[in-house]
């Protein structure tokens, strides 16, 4: 053991001799170990930065919710025409779902109705996206307000004229002033402002932005459009499972009610879709893994640049040294021992050189973040994978010089 050490001491200085010794030769061969570090790791940390955004944000639409539409979230492009003529889910499949689905927890309905000017006074906001929501939507979604509430049971029922605004929407109308308690007008009526929704956060992909958005219930909705009409933008009911209830098992429920209070027969396909997050989190697999594949082919090319100049640089060292392996080899050494000694510093050559990239990869990252407002990190399992790498290099590109070393015959080494 105490052999092993000395020979890993001695392997370490005589790497950092040939640092100093041979500085444009070291640099050069480094080089490439940096960059190819720096491309394979800066790629899988802005990946998995990016990665983590978009599932966390992706998240908030519920694990454990089903979302019935017209439309399914995959590509239709060859079957569009049988979608366009689906019928939007209605208010009354929701109210089925909601009497009789007896593995969901809580049910929701929304329907969109396109952009909307709403006024007040002298100040108004064009395009806001106007939304018709039933009672369970803020618990559907986790509502979070800025200032005030949700609409009462009792606003709800009787369908009072009451409001409730996107942060953004707010802002833009109001300014400064506090926006709960004003009265605003949309489509010809006037209703009360009774909540702001607290700021979207600054996520990528952010499914529950509702800063541009103004909510009213639905019973209120009806004054003001034909909540029925096909013309309508969207039309989703929101089922969320109770819990430790399978989601397939909730599908196949819903599925059969739906089927049944449509009136399809045996031999008829589904008029609707029944979406869950998994069927979006697959398309993202697949887009992650080419993102990281990528990543790692580029950081290869650069790699492999690195292995030869590192190969070189052990070639040279041990040329340099082959009087003193003759020296040591003629006092006892056993080959292992010639061999780990130069195997060690190959290795402790490519750990400096990714250690650079590992760090020209946290500068950059936390460079980006300030710039650019998003969150890049590197993680620990990047930095051991970055180390892991360097490790590997230095174990490829040394172990045939280091075998030539240890394979040297001591009388020739020391002639030379």
């Amino acid at each position: 053991m105490k052999i092993l050490l000395k020979v890993i001491r001695e392997s370490i200085l005589q790497a950092l001799g040939q640092l100093r010794g041979n500085k444009l030769r070291s640099f050069l061969s480094l080089l490439g170990i940096s960059i190819g570090i720096f491309c394979i790791i800066g790629v899988l940390s802005a990946v998995d930065s990016l990665e983590d955004n978009v599932r966390s944000s992706m998240a908030k639409l519920g694990n454990d919710v089903i979302y019935v539409k017209k439309w399914p979230w995959r590509d239709v492009s060859g079957e569009w025409w049988d979608y366009i003529k689906r019928p939007h889910p209605s208010y009354e499949d929701y109210e089925l779902l909601n009497d009789r689905a007896k593995l969901a927890q809580l049910t929701a309905y929304h329907v969109v109705l396109g952009f909307k000017t709403v006024k007040y006074k002298s100040s108004s906001v064009d395009r806001a996206v106007l939304i018709a929501a039933s009672q369970e939507f803020d618990n559907m979604f986790k509502l979070e307000f800025e200032t005030g509430r949700y609409f009462s049971p009792a606003e709800y029922n009787y369908g009072s004229n009451k409001i409730i605004m996107g942060f953004k929407v707010a802002e833009e109308l109001f300014g400064g002033l506090e926006a709960t308690g004003k009265r605003v007008k949309l489509m010809g009526k006037e209703f009360e402002v009774i909540g702001v929704i607290e700021q979207a956060g600054d996520d990528l992909i952010n499914p529950l932005d509702f800063d541009d958005c103004i909510l009213v219930s639905y019973n209120s909705g009806r004054s003001l459009a034909n909540l029925k009409a096909t013309n309508v933008w969207d039309a989703t009911v929101t089922i969320k499972a109770e819990d430790g209830v399978n989601l397939v098992d909730v599908k196949d429920e819903s599925r059969g009610l739906l089927r049944a209070h449509r009136r399809l027969k045996p031999i008829e396909d589904d008029d609707f879709s029944l979406n869950e997050l998994s069927m979006i989190s697959s398309v993202f697999d697949s887009f992650f893994g080419v993102l990281n594949l990528l990543g790692i082919v580029i950081g290869l090319f650069a790699i492999l640049v690195g292995v030869v100049s590192v190969a070189n640089i052990m070639f040279v060292s041990v040329k340099e040294r082959t009087g003193i392996i003759g020296v040591k080899k003629a006092l006892g050494a056993k080959r292992y021992i010639i061999l780990l000694e130069f195997l060690i510093e190959s290795i402790i050559l490519c750990i400096i050189g990714g250690l650079i990239g590992l760090t020209f990869v946290y500068i950059i990252t936390k460079i980006l973040t300030q710039i650019i407002d998003f969150e890049l990190y590197v993680d620990t399992g990047n930095i051991m994978l970055g180390l892991f790498i360097s490790v590997m290099i230095g174990v490829v590109s040394g172990f045939i010089p280091a075998l030539r070393a240890s394979n040297m015959d001591p009388v020739v080494a020391m002639r030379q």
